[in-house]
């Protein structure tokens, strides 16, 4: 799931703590932050935030469980606006309020 803030007036640090999430790492010019739904890290919502210029590019996604794989960009998830995706882009969006918008 795709979500544009435009423009972006909050820190993304901010912005994804208020959210409820918390900082996972930085990779190259993408932060990523996730907020669990269980004790044990799994299932969560995972985000990636890229800033250009004044405008967030966020990618929601949920991850079921932990990769089973070799390969540690496979996983285990869900990317499209159905389910609990589209609950928590909802959810963000309204918390977001007018500048956030569906992509």
């Amino acid at each position: 799931m795709k979500i544009k803030i435009e423009p972006l007036t909050d820190n993304t640090l901010t912005l994804m703590r208020r959210a409820g999430y918390t900082f996972q790492r930085k990779e190259g010019d993408e932060q990523s932050f996730v907020r669990e739904l269980a004790r044990g890290g799994y299932p969560r919502f995972h985000v990636y935030i890229k800033i250009v210029k004044m405008t967030a590019f966020i990618n929601l996604h949920l991850d079921h469980k932990k990769h089973t794989y070799g390969d540690e960009t496979r996983h285990h998830g869900e990317y499209e606006y159905t389910g609990a995706v589209k609950e928590e882009t909802d959810r963000l969006l309204t918390s977001w309020g007018e500048h956030a918008s569906i992509v």
